[in-house]
């Protein structure tokens, strides 16, 4: 598989040593692969279902939705779909991070880490401020993710504070934004919220 605009790279405090890998946008073709890698990651295929659903309703950017490729094999995905932070006075544009999925063969290499820092870089490059993730709470601050309850923003369904996170993708960039984040229907579609 060749490169696709991504420069090649190499994990950092792995915990397993491995080969490189590259980190490009989805193509076209890679999509049973990505299909694949989100079922195999969450043993089920809630996540793929939604990765699929997202493309089909256009409710995405091809270029966040990222690959990491080692040895010709899709073995990581990650995806930021549009969404809005609605208030009584304003509707403010931001993305969501989700899903973030690496094959279960390739899991604690610094792959998922790659996935995110690259998948935000590429966020800050294309002029968007704003990113909110449901996740680990001791996994995303490490990324400059906060509790998106510090900034009066909520989820719309049942959430812990904790799992329920913002981050601000150049400075200020919450400050005064408040509200209540809506996804696209693909999420309600697909279940992605109660699974």
């Amino acid at each position: 598989m060749p490169v696709r605009g991504r420069s090649l790279i190499t994990p950092h405090d792995q915990q397993v040593e491995m080969d490189s890998f590259y980190i490009c946008p989805e193509s076209p073709d890679d999509f049973p692969a990505i299909y694949e890698v989100n079922r195999e990651a969450f043993g089920q295929d809630g996540e793929a279902r939604l990765v699929s659903a997202l493309r089909e309703d256009g409710d995405y950017d091809p270029e966040l939705s990222l690959v990491a490729v080692h040895d010709g094999k899709i073995i990581g995905h990650i995806m930021f779909p549009p969404v809005n932070i609605v208030s009584d006075t304003a509707t403010t544009p931001a993305l969501a991070l989700a899903p973030l999925s690496v094959h279960q063969d390739y899991q604690c290499r610094g792959i998922g880490a790659a996935l995110v820092e690259e998948g935000l870089a590429e966020c800050r490059r294309l002029g968007h401020r704003i990113v909110i993730v449901v996740g680990h709470p001791g996994y995303y601050p490490r990324f400059g993710f906060t509790p998106a309850r510090d900034n009066d923003i909520h989820a719309p369904f049942p959430c812990p504070d904790e799992a329920f996170m913002a981050l601000g993708l150049s400075d200020n960039a919450l400050d005064g934004i408040s509200g209540t984040v809506e996804y696209p229907l693909a999420f309600d579609a697909t279940g992605a919220h109660t699974s």
